[in-house]
């Protein structure tokens, strides 16, 4: 308390960001909704009289692992807590996040999201959607389910007077030639086709790295999981994700900061859809890839031949 949370704490708002990788106002505000709705983190006295450890303490403890990666037992000193405490307190910890805040910054995007991010991307060169990394599962993706069940949100979009209905996905040679695929020239021999590979190869670059930054912010996932079963390592992961997305929106970077959701969909399977997002014939791969081509090359991208240009990173933007 004396380090960080009292008057003429002896370490600057600074320090606290820098060792918690979130404002002191957004910390506590976590511990007092955690603090409120879970018995856990509520102090108790025992049948000898000794109070329990406070709802700060468990938050703390939970987001130092999480911060540093340093197993539970490196805390014991600092926080006067127990190993077992403090590895109880970070399964805790995330599961309190995920179940206040999952419905908010663990969710799909909305139609109102995916219009925020093409009006934050216009005439930017990252595009409107990320990068596939697995071709066994783009039948069972989600990403394509919601296509398929007509509920995924309007994603629409005009490029070089071409009308589109769908958004689209970054991918390299292996995957197939869908509507929905973007894959850059193999072998360009035009200005605008090398300019366009560039582009594209350097947009996937910046949604590759989105795990990346979450690692740099997040120790503990740039280290082996000491958790020994699948729903905490999952609950670790989702945890991260969260803060990470609250962290954004508490700085005032979130492309859309506030949550409009979306009105009711029946789930109704379109096989039209299926036909055209596979596109048997190429003729809608082709032609977007054409239109985007010839917008890519009216852009000045002065930063592909700049390397020591700063741009915002995707991650940095959204997850």
């Amino acid at each position: 308390m004396r380090a960080y949370f009292v008057e003429n704490s002896k370490f600057a708002p600074v320090w606290f960001r820098e060792r918690f990788r979130m404002s002191q106002r957004l910390f506590l505000k976590i511990v007092s909704d955690i603090e409120q709705r879970f018995v856990y983190f509520q102090e108790r006295v025992d049948r000898s009289g000794r109070k329990s450890f406070a709802a700060i303490q468990k938050c703390t403890s939970g987001v130092e692992q999480l911060g540093t990666g340093n197993p539970p037992d490196n805390f014991d000193d600092y926080l006067c807590m127990a190993m077992r405490i403090s590895r109880e307190s970070l399964d805790h910890f995330c599961s309190a996040v995920i179940e206040l805040y999952r419905d908010e910054y663990l969710r799909r995007p909305t139609s109102h999201d995916v219009a925020g991010c093409m009006k934050r991307m216009n005439g930017d060169t990252r595009f409107r959607e990320g990068s596939l990394n697995d071709i066994n599962v783009l039948n069972q993706s989600t990403l394509y389910m919601r296509e398929q069940n007509s509920t995924a949100p309007d994603a629409s979009f005009t490029v070089n007077n071409g009308r589109y209905k769908r958004g689209y996905y970054l991918t390299d040679g292996i995957y197939p030639r869908w509507a929905t695929h973007v894959k850059a020239m193999p072998y360009p021999t035009e200005t605008n086709d090398k300019k366009f590979k560039k582009a594209q190869e350097s947009a996937r670059k910046d949604v590759e790295r989105a795990f990346g930054v979450l690692k740099g912010k997040w120790g503990i996932l740039s280290q082996s999981m000491r958790a020994m079963t699948v729903d905490k390592i999952t609950n670790i992961m989702h945890a991260c994700i969260s803060l990470h997305n609250m962290i954004i929106k508490y700085d005032g970077r979130a492309i859309s900061p506030v949550r409009i959701v979306d009105t009711g969909v029946q789930v109704v399977y379109n096989h039209d859809a299926v036909d055209e997002i596979e596109d048997e014939d190429e003729d809608v791969h082709h032609r977007l890839r054409y239109d985007l081509t010839a917008h890519v090359g009216r852009q000045n991208l002065f930063h592909l031949d700049d390397p020591t240009a700063q741009l915002t990173p995707i991650a940095d933007l959204f997850l």
